[in-house]
């Protein structure tokens, strides 16, 4: 009887678990003997490419077009993120 009891814990363990199957092992890189989440370099790089994409727009006279740059920036370094994380990673 005390079987049945914890059926519906285990129900709820359930899910949890089968999710965390999946996890089978870190994404990262081995740079110069230290592991880096890959994630992070993703993020590097997209910083990286969103500062080149601001220089170029400021070299062609053509960042006075963007009206809010405090919140374009950032959007497309995560852009440039996600993109090189799916690219990648995927």
């Amino acid at each position: 009887m005390k079987q049945a009891r914890n059926i519906p814990a285990l129900l709820l363990a359930l899910p949890p678990v089968l999710l965390l199957a999946g996890c089978s092992h870190a994404p990262t890189f081995n740079i110069l003997g230290s592991f880096f989440p890959s994630w992070l370099l993703c993020l590097i790089v997209g910083i990286c490419v969103a500062a080149l994409v601001h220089w170029l727009l400021t070299r062609y006279k053509l960042e006075k077009l963007i009206a809010w740059p405090v919140l374009i920036y950032p959007c497309l370094a995560a852009f440039f993120s996600f993109f090189l994380w799916l690219i990648f990673f995927s």
